[in-house]
């Protein structure tokens, strides 16, 4: 193996080993430690520069462009709230490290799926295999509450919880299901994505679309105690609230593997 390609197995090595650690650390803790990117960031700066300075200069000002696009779409993300600060953080160093597909070392299982993105802006192919995981989970999630409605023959949204808006359903549909109570007091990293107001009388429900992360213990507390008092129902609805980094390392590995997905869905469609 020449020294370019030892370099290459080692960024992709750090990347993975990293992330792969930063999905682990945020499903148990919903934490990651700001020490693995200050590993990360500069091992991966040093491999990549290295490089390009032993074997193409010429890659210099696209490895910078990489970065700086990436980077700029990660802090939009945060600062739109739709990325966690760990989410941003992994892709600026993905984009140190991985700027281009690795095409010296690798070569996906399907090789016409090098798509031009991934030659020039490999983190956004992992950006955009990420997104499909974190639909295809959507998918999962809505077949799994159709399933328990077939099963249970008990309505997926009770009480006032029926006279929602079509979006918020649809909404809960795919991103969580119903819960015991008892699981939700029981396990932290599960959130409430309804609420009870009003529960010492007669208690009105109502959906909550986004998580809150600062008042999930006051919200279990109410539908435990609506639940206990026979109000509602046993089970509420609840989201795993999976973290966005373990469809990004999927992504990663599936580009790795196969390349861009989204080029080869749309490269079959049209032909």
């Amino acid at each position: 193996m020449e020294l370019f390609q030892v370099l290459s197995a080692a960024r992709i090595t750090l990347s993975l080993a990293i992330l792969v650690y930063a999905s682990w650390s945020d499903y148990k803790t919903r934490e990651v430690t700001n020490r693995a990117w200050a590993v990360y960031a500069p091992v991966a700066l040093l491999l990549m520069l290295t490089e390009i300075c032993l074997y193409d200069a010429a890659k210099l000002l696209p490895y910078f462009i990489s970065f700086a696009v990436t980077a700029a779409l990660a802090l939009l993300l945060f600062y739109t709230g739709a990325f966690g600060g760990a989410d941003s953080k992994a892709f600026m160093c993905i984009a140190l490290a991985l700027p281009f597909y690795p095409e010296g070392l690798l070569t996906p299982i399907i090789a016409t799926v090098i798509s031009p993105l991934a030659q020039n802006l490999f983190p956004l192919t992992i950006f955009n295999n990420s997104v499909l995981f974190a639909a295809a989970s959507g998918v999962y999630m809505l077949l799994r509450n159709v399933a328990w409605r077939i099963r249970t023959r008990h309505r997926l949204f009770e009480d006032n919880l029926a006279a929602e808006s079509l979006w918020k359903k649809f909404a809960v549909l795919i991103t969580g299901h119903k819960f015991p109570i008892d699981k939700l007091q029981k396990t932290w990293h599960l959130y409430p994505m309804e609420d009870v107001e009003d529960e010492e009388a007669s208690p009105k429900r109502k959906l909550v679309i986004i998580p809150n992360d600062e008042h999930r213990n006051q919200i279990v507390e109410r539908l435990a105690k609506a639940v206990e008092t026979g109000k509602i129902s046993a089970d509420v609805w609840a989201t795993p609230g999976l973290p966005m980094l373990i469809f990004v390392t999927a992504a990663l590995i599936a580009a790795l593997l196969f390349g861009d997905i989204l080029w080869l869905i749309i490269t079959f469609l049209v032909g």
